[in-house]
């Protein structure tokens, strides 16, 4: 299985795998199935990879300090990283600003945004800068079509 390790990003061990995980599951499977299906198929390759996770994990939102409700995120990994998995034709814009706005709500600093639904898998590297917490400190790694 390979692995997408790039040290100039934190936590590049972590998602390397979890990125080489899902690149399996893309060569397995290959596209067209719904979201449900490269879930449940993720689960299994981390598992066998003996990465920590929760799925379907319910985190509660906050707003100044006040909880506003609930959402579930697709994978919880090593309680360092939110995976958001997609099944969609490309990723646009929407779909990062999602992601940031989990990573904030949730209190992370790393996610992936994973999208199993193009012929080539992509992903997203989102991070939220911990030396100053404005949100336009917010940085995404354009890296994907592996």
């Amino acid at each position: 299985m390979k692995t997408m390790i790039n040290n100039k990003y934190p936590l590049s061990d972590l998602t390397g795998k979890i990125i080489g995980c899902a690149m399996e599951v893309h060569h397995v499977l290959g596209n067209g199935f719904q979201e449900v299906v490269y879930q449940r198929a993720l689960a299994i390759e981390m598992s066998g990879q003996g990465i920590n996770f929760s799925r379907e994990q319910q985190m509660e939102i906050f707003y100044k300090g006040q909880s506003i409700g609930t959402r579930r995120v697709d994978f919880f990994v090593e309680d360092k990283v939110m995976v958001e998995i997609k099944a969609i034709v490309q990723l646009e814009d929407v779909h990062l600003a999602q992601a940031i706005n989990y990573l904030e709500a949730y209190g992370l600093n790393i996610g992936l945004l994973i999208n199993f639904g193009n012929t080539s898998l992509q992903f997203k590297r989102v991070m939220k800068h911990t030396m100053n917490h404005s949100k336009s400190k917010n940085h995404i790694n354009h890296s994907s079509d592996i």
